[in-house]
Order: C-alpha cells, then structure tokens, then sequence
C-alpha cells in the first residue's frame, strides 16, 4: 500500500506575515513621516523637496498596487497585510491631505471630511470582518483612483511651473475639478457602504 506524504493530508502550511508584500507595505508605512516632512519643510516654495514629495507619492500609490497584485498572485494574503494595507493607504492620504491643509493649499472642510469617511468605514470593516464581510464595490475603487489622481496633482507645482503661461490657469481649474470628483465619491462611496452593510446584514438575518 502506498503511504500519502503527510504534507499532502494536513492543512496547508500557514504564510509567513515577513513575505514580500508585507514588507513593501510596511516600508510604505515607515516612510510616510519623511513624505510628510518634504511636504512640509519645503514652506510652498514649490523647490526640490516639493517635487520630490510629490515623486514618493506617486511611487507609494505604485507600491500600493504591486504589492497588492504580489500577494492574490502568489497566495501570500495574510491577517496581518489585511490589516496593514488600508493602514497604509489612509496614513499615505491622510498625511498628503493634511499637509496640503497645513500649508493652505486645501481647505481643511475637504480634508475633514474625506479622512472621517476613510478612517471610519476602516474602524468599521475591522470590527464588523468577523460578522458582515462588505465587499469592495466598483464605487469605492473608483474614488480610490480619484484620491490618488486629484491629490498627486495637487502635489506637483505644475501650476508655478507654468506660470506666466496661459496654462497654468488650466493646471488650477483641472486641481479643481479632480479634487471636487474625489470629493463627491468619497462622499457617494461611503453612503454606498453604510447601504450595502444594512442590506447584507438583513440578509444574514433572514437566512439565520
């Protein structure tokens, strides 16, 4: 009789939390503050740590989606990049809003209220994983796509880049535009999650 090899009987062996993509995140997390500080410390001067600011965002938004494509492609989704990536995400943003506000760039009304939709359906998707699983709906990825837009174009001084220039009264109108789009489907976004929990936790209900 042949014997089966016991690594093919037993449960699939755990993935390590130090893989790749955890590490790409974690990374992302770490360099936030110096993000933050080039931000700040170039005092709107739209030099060299502006732009350089503005360059990491742009990578770490890259990052965001490479280690995401890493992890569902080679099976290495774990508790703890669950936990980590959104982290991430929102302190990247979150840090990218608020010192656009600091340095009176953007009104602090847009920067309220985009991070009190983000930070709370985050608090509320941890609590609720264990009950009410809300899946990511095709609004919610569409603002994240429009954050990231608006908000690295706030991040380039195109605009004193061109100045002078018949152009640079477009670089503002078109800041304007993506900004008030990403606003709106933050806003529309959130609405949608509050609607599609109640709607699944109904159904659990019933089916329970």
């Amino acid at each position: 009789m042949t014997e089966t090899p016991a690594s093919e009987t037993g449960p699939p062996a755990k993935q390590s939390n130090w893989n790749a993509p955890n590490i790409i995140t974690s990374a992302r997390i770490v360099a936030t503050p110096f993000f933050i500080w080039m931000l700040l410390a170039d005092h709107r001067q739209m030099g060299a740590l502006r732009w350089a600011a503005a360059a990491f965002f742009v990578l770490a938004i890259a990052t965001d989606a490479w280690d995401g494509h890493i992890a569902r492609s080679r099976g290495l989704v774990t508790d703890l990049g669950k936990l980590l990536d959104p982290i991430a995400d929102k302190f990247l943003t979150g840090g990218a809003l608020v010192g656009l506000s600091v340095l009176g760039e953007l009104p602090w009304w847009i920067t309220i209220v985009v991070l009190v939709r983000e930070l709370g359906v985050t608090i509320h998707r941890l609590f609720e994983a264990r009950s009410v699983v809300v899946a990511a709906a095709w609004m919610g990825k569409l603002k994240t796509v429009a954050q990231s837009v608006a908000i690295s174009l706030a991040l380039f001084p195109f605009a004193s880049l061109l100045e002078g220039t018949g152009f640079s009264l477009w670089v503002v109108w078109l800041n304007i535009i993506t900004m008030s789009a990403a606003v709106v489907l933050t806003i529309a976004s959130g609405i949608d999650y509050v609607v599609n929990f109640f709607r699944m936790r109904k159904g659990s209900a019933e089916a329970a």
